[in-house]
């Protein structure tokens, strides 16, 4: 059975593909008609629809969808879809290349009757009279040179199926399906909102670990921090020695609650939510070590992503001036809109002279801005000043 098997297969093979041609022949003689009629032209669409089946269904190739535009005229946009380029490309099939594979399935045709007929010369001579024998075939030496240029011709046509299969296939995805620089436009669109789907469910997580942390492991600090409190002012008759442990306990659990609330702060300020990104780099300016000049034009809110993005920025640039930047004694943070985007810039008076290679800081701002499809520009000349400019694309809602 297993000999069969594999014997049956090649011959599964062809048949599917013969029929696949053949059916071919119907369809890409039907347009070649149908399209004569210029108001006929219109049917390009529905055309390339049924071929795009018959390629799923006989050959196993699925050509992937035209962008919606191209794919059939509107009636306000049919001069616009007359000058899309897949439009020209269907019709280019269905006029051309349709006819010349059809063509060659024709000869593939032919080579199978032939061969069909040729190839059993000797078998049906024996069976019909001499008197009725073709007028080229009168001996048996004869019907031998017929029965090779039959089993010649069979496997000619045999070869030339697949042949004529993968043309078409290939014509069809080159010319029914989206063109190559459509695929990477789709493909582009297709990662930019994967991209933006990832960077909103970071952004979603921080959000639920900060309320996690704010509600669950900072109450209850502060819940124990209280209790300390209490019990060294009401437990006056305690040893020395344990009251210095709870005074410890007491300092530990007020700087727990410290850390916490700035690491609370670091993956996500509740402020931004509540009361937007002016309120958020209001408190970031007034707990910061230098003096701070803070200027926020903004008419509404912004994405939730690109506010967390926004003050991440200038929290993490005033900290490297806090950081890398000893002889400054003031920084400016400017917040507006231009030209439909964000800009975010923050300067200090300091020694200047910073660079993203050197460090991760300013890397990973660049790379947080990149993010949401930002750029980040470094202006830092020796002697200063050091300005940090971030673009971010921003739609207001009021």
């Amino acid at each position: 059975m297993a000999h069969l098997a594999a014997l049956r297969g090649p011959f599964a093979h062809l048949g599917r593909a013969t029929v696949f041609n053949v059916t071919g022949v119907l369809l890409q003689v039907l347009p070649l008609l149908l399209l004569a009629e210029p108001w006929l032209f219109f049917l390009a669409g529905a055309l390339t629809a049924v071929q795009r089946r018959r390629f799923a269904a006989l050959a196993g190739v699925d050509i992937p969808l035209l962008p919606a535009a191209q794919r059939r005229p509107t009636l306000h946009g049919v001069m616009n879809w007359l000058r899309l380029g897949g439009t020209w490309r269907q019709v280019s099939y269905h006029l051309l290349v349709g006819p010349l594979v059809s063509c060659a399935t024709v000869v593939t045709v032919v080579l199978w009757v032939w061969g069909a007929f040729a190839g059993t010369a000797l078998v049906w001579m024996w069976g019909v009279p001499p008197e009725q024998w073709p007028k080229f075939l009168r001996t048996s030496t004869e019907a031998v040179y017929i029965d090779a240029s039959g089993l010649a011709a069979l496997l000619l046509a045999g070869w030339l199926t697949f042949v004529v299969v993968r043309l078409d296939t290939r014509a069809a995805l080159a010319l029914l399906g989206p063109s190559r620089a459509e695929q990477l436009t789709r493909r582009v669109e297709d990662l930019t909102e994967s991209r933006a789907g990832a960077v909103n469910a970071a952004d979603a997580e921080r959000r639920r670990i900060e309320r996690d942390l704010h509600d669950g492991a900072q109450q209850r600090l502060v819940s124990l921090a209280v209790n300390l409190g209490i019990a060294r002012a009401t437990l006056t008759d305690l040893p020395d020695e344990a009251r210095q442990v709870i005074d410890q306990a007491h300092r530990e659990a007020k700087e727990a609650i410290d850390e916490l609330n700035n690491l609370v702060r670091g993956l996500h300020p509740a402020v931004l939510d509540d009361r937007g990104l002016d309120a958020a780099l209001s408190g970031i300016a007034a707990r910061g070590p230098l003096p701070v000049r803070l200027r926020v034009d903004v008419p509404g809110r912004l994405a939730p992503t690109v506010e967390a993005v926004a003050y991440f920025t200038v929290s993490e640039a005033l900290a490297n001036i806090t950081k890398h930047a000893p002889g400054a004694s003031r920084a400016d943070v400017t917040v507006a809109i231009h030209d439909g985007r964000l800009r975010v810039a923050v300067a200090d008076d300091g020694p200047g002279g910073a660079d993203p290679a050197y460090g991760s800081g300013l890397a990973g701002l660049a790379r947080r801005a990149a993010s949401v499809d930002g750029a980040l520009t470094i202006s830092s000349p020796a002697g200063g000043p050091t300005v940090i400019t971030v673009e971010l694309p921003c739609a207001v809602s009021p």
